[in-house]
């Protein structure tokens, strides 16, 4: 049976009074100007009953952008082929206030060459430029506007008569919903999000000075970014406004597509706790990371049939998730292999790009030493308290965020005073919870070995279930599954021999006190182990999907990696490793 004859069959038997009708928001967005990928996203969007669209990132990211004409064109073509596929709303994504450069200088004559938010006159210019603009998208239903994280922030701008930020923030939503809302019939959503409590803190404070109830609100599944170790939004349905929710299930910092991303159950755990709250009326999730990663017609495309599955049925089960899309997508034969192998990546991911219970990858990739947001903005215990994770994977203890995970894994230059974390979570520094000396040791190293061999061997096993499923598939479908779960296993192996070699060299230049035995030749069979593994990657050449994540930019920066620790590495000194060992 295909495809479409299943997806009708299965809606013709759908209970009457199912939550299907209930959601009035089924959502998707598209980041990547890959237009073909975009087409084929679209299309495919009637199989999940989705009504609204999003066009974001680098099809638009700013509304000024569709002054541009092959930018308005692709918007134009694009909102053309959603409606024709019977797609409600198509919105656009907007960030304001721009630049300061973008704005006339008549109007910014505030000291520091501000803006002067007391003069009429500029409001008056900023409500014409967004009828100008949505002039020439004439067919799009509504923008989703962030007013946080832009080029200049409204609340530094210089007013008298609104003295503080969330007033300031507020005349800017105000102003876009009289051209938006009131002068052009469509809708508007702002999306909130932040990098600290108290920034959440001034997004209450700004959404009460908002005029117009018809404004509603898009808000992350997490608080700030999206890490899998972060709780649930708490912010979610607290609102007097009708609220989206933004999903990630093209997986920022999880692989975004390029390797498995087969999680029904993480993404049923923040749904399910959010679906029946109040105010929300729906969700919007992300299709892909830029580039080539789109997720429609992969694997990974479970994602969006959990969100779709459980909006119409809010108490079917990961089990049915999984049956459901496995069979309908590969056949019943090859169900048992397939789905034990899907239920594996989500250990194996949390395992390899995460460590000790939090996120260590740079959007995905493999940068432990540069990447320092890691250790201070990306920690998922400055959303938790008390700032504790219990580590699984084989470690199977409780950890304090501060105390012992980045205290110990953190590189001691983002513990200093002048550190990143001083602004981030200073609480940290001033609780005494980090030192800004070295402390990786013996015990923390086997702790991160321990995980990075656990994602090994899970990522080998979900390997070998799908070559057990190889004449039970189509040979497309195999080769498929097949490269997804091989890259898989290659990141894995490839983090864990990292791990080996960096972590290790960082206490090899310590006392040698400090030293487990056979440090030494622990590192150079891990630098070997690079070798051998980089080498397996490179065959994929060209042959993967590349969005903001290059997936073989990893092999280079593990040689890089192999390299410094060969031949010195500036920030822990000139020590070199024995040649021999």
């Amino acid at each position: 049976m295909n495809k479409s004859v299943w997806i009708a069959l299965y809606f013709m038997f759908l209970p009457i009074g199912s939550s299907a009708q209930e959601t009035a928001v089924r959502g998707w967005i598209i980041l990547s100007n890959h237009m073909d990928n975009a087409v084929e996203t679209i299309k495919s969007a009637a199989e999940y009953n989705i009504n609204h669209f999003q066009l974001s990132h680098h099809i638009v990211h700013d509304l000024r952008e569709v002054k541009n004409k092959s930018v308005r064109e692709q918007v134009n073509t694009l909102t053309r082929l959603a409606h024709e596929e019977g797609i409600a709303d198509v919105f656009l994504w907007d960030h304001s206030f721009y630049p300061l450069d973008y704005y006339p200088s008549r109007f910014r004559t505030a000291p520091g060459g501000k803006i002067d938010l007391d003069n009429q006159e500029f409001w008056e210019w900023y409500k014409e430029d967004y009828r100008k603009m949505l002039g020439l998208v004439p067919d799009i239903d509504g923008l989703i506007l962030t007013f946080i994280e832009t080029g200049a922030y409204a609340e530094k701008q210089h007013s008298v008569k609104m003295p503080t930020a969330e007033e300031k923030l507020a005349a800017v939503v105000n102003a876009v919903a009289d051209v938006v809302i009131h002068e052009r019939g469509k809708k508007l959503y702002i999306r909130t999000f932040a990098y600290s409590q108290e920034e959440y803190a001034g997004t209450v404070g700004c959404i009460r000075h908002i005029k117009s109830d018809k404004v509603g609100l898009m808000v992350k599944e997490v608080p700030h970014d999206f890490f899998m170790t972060h709780p649930n939004n708490t912010f979610i349905g607290k609102f007097d406004r009708p609220t989206i929710v933004e999903f990630d299930t093209g997986n920022e910092y999880n692989g975004q597509g390029v390797i498995a991303n087969t999680w029904p159950e993480y993404v049923m755990k923040r749904w399910k706790d959010y679906i029946n709250q109040p105010n929300v009326v729906g969700y919007a999730a992300r299709t892909d990371r830029y580039g080539t990663t789109k997720i429609v017609g992969t694997p990974n495309e479970i994602l969006l049939y959990t969100l779709k599955r459980m909006t119409e049925e809010p108490t079917v089960s990961a089990e049915q998730i999984y049956d459901e899309f496995i069979c309908l997508k590969y056949g019943k034969r090859a169900l048992a292999p397939v789905k034990s192998a899907f239920q594996k990546s989500y250990d194996i991911v949390t395992s390899v790009l995460y460590t000790l219970g939090t996120n260590l990858a740079d959007h995905s990739s493999l940068n432990y030493d540069a990447n320092k947001w890691s250790y201070n903005r990306h920690v998922s215990g400055r959303w938790i308290d008390p700032p504790v994770v219990f580590v699984e994977h084989g470690i199977n203890k409780e950890l304090h965020y501060w105390k012992d995970i980045i205290n110990h894994i953190s590189p001691p230059r983002y513990k200093a005073p002048d550190s990143p974390l001083a602004t981030e979570a200073k609480y940290a520094l001033d609780n005494h919870w980090v030192d800004p000396s070295e402390k990786m040791d013996s015990l923390y190293y086997a702790y991160i070995l321990t995980e990075k061999q656990y994602g090994v061997q899970l990522a080998s096993e979900a390997l070998t279930e799908i070559k057990k499923a190889r004449k039970k598939l189509k040979p497309s479908d195999y080769e498929e599954l097949y490269q997804l779960f091989n890259r898989t296993y290659l990141t894995a192996q490839l983090h864990e021999a990292v791990c080996a070699a960096y972590f290790g060299f960082r206490i090899y230049m310590r006392e040698k006190s400090y030293h487990p035995q056979d440090l030494e030749r622990n590192i150079h069979a891990a630098l070997n182990r690079v070798v051998y593994i980089t080498e397996e990657m490179n065959l994929y050449r060209d042959a993967y999907p590349i969005g903001q994540y290059d997936w073989l930019k990893d092999a280079d920066k593990a040689l890089q990696y192999r390299e410094k620790i060969l031949n010195g590495w500036p920030e822990y000194g000139h020590l070199k490793l024995s040649e021999t060992n």
